[in-house]
């Protein structure tokens, strides 16, 4: 398709729905929905067969003003799945249209659910909406990390105009045990104050909604660890761990994430903390 000068390409609306099973001591996907170019692909088991290692791909490469992608994943009884991106996710100019991706993931008893996306990088002018709700029964656990990138900074671009909103909430039962939210605008005050994102480009979020609370010598041995350049910090709730990071390195983020969950696996999923093969690629 050829574009006249002025006109703004179709929107992609795309749609991925998945459901994990757990049976014979395995862990595949049973139930596969997809419309439009979000899809998945087949299936890893670099760990052994109790846990699935799924990688999403959205086949355009970015996301454009006006996309929409829906995301829904089901995590059954026993069921280990551990859910990925081949590339950062790319957020270009919105031409005034917003674009979104939604996540709704449920995760029953007895499941373990490991949301652990490359970056997303805005462009200068992206209006992106980022959200995740994550509903979890009996003890099942949760873990997961959203990575943003405000502008290129490699390329001498700024985040000037724009928008960011992100959000994730985490249920267990019928209660509200997470909620967090971040909305920014290009340009803004906030990016440059201390009380927002004190002049850095790149914020990171994980949080971990384990079997229980985190036991203080977990917690101690995180807070002995530190990013590479810019700030973390990890904060333990009765139901959440959460860590953050602030800095100039989407990299340096995710390696500052990763050697967190390396503490934590052992403790929220009872197995040593793999490192999907695909990131070293």
């Amino acid at each position: 398709m050829f574009l006249h000068r002025g006109e703004m390409r179709p929107a992609w609306k795309a749609e991925l729905a998945l459901v994990f099973r757990h049976l014979d001591h395995r862990t595949f996907v049973a139930e596969r929905r997809h419309e439009g170019p979000l899809v998945v692909q087949k299936p890893l088991y670099p760990e052994g067969p109790t846990v699935c290692h799924s990688v999403l791909v959205h086949a355009p490469g970015g996301i454009a003003g006006g996309d929409s992608l829906t995301l829904g994943l089901k995590l059954e009884r026993g069921a280990r799945a551990l859910i990925t991106t081949p590339a950062a996710t790319k957020w270009y100019k919105a031409d005034g249209r917003v674009a979104q991706q939604l996540s709704h993931m449920t995760v029953t008893s007895g499941a373990v659910l490991e949301w652990l996306p490359l970056e997303s990088i805005l462009f200068d002018e992206a209006h992106a909406v980022i959200g995740a709700t994550v509903a979890l029964e009996g003890d099942a656990v949760f873990a997961g990390w959203e990575i943003a990138c405000l502008g290129r900074r490699a390329s001498g671009e700024s985040f000037r105009h724009g928008a960011l909103r992100q959000s994730l909430e985490v249920t267990r039962g019928e209660r509200l045990i997470w909620n967090d939210r971040l909305a920014l605008q290009g340009g803004d005050r906030m990016l440059a104050s201390a009380a927002g994102l004190g002049g850095h480009h790149v914020s990171g979020s994980m949080a971990v909604a384990g079997p229980g609370a985190l036991p203080a010598e977990l917690l101690e041995t995180c807070r002995t660890l530190a990013p590479q350049s810019g700030e973390g910090r990890i904060t333990a709730l009765p139901e959440i761990v959460s860590a953050r990071y602030l800095g100039g390195s989407a990299e340096h983020a995710k390696n500052y994430f990763e050697s967190i969950r390396q503490v934590l696996r052992p403790w929220y999923a009872v197995l040593h903390a793999y490192r999907p093969r695909l990131w070293d690629s």
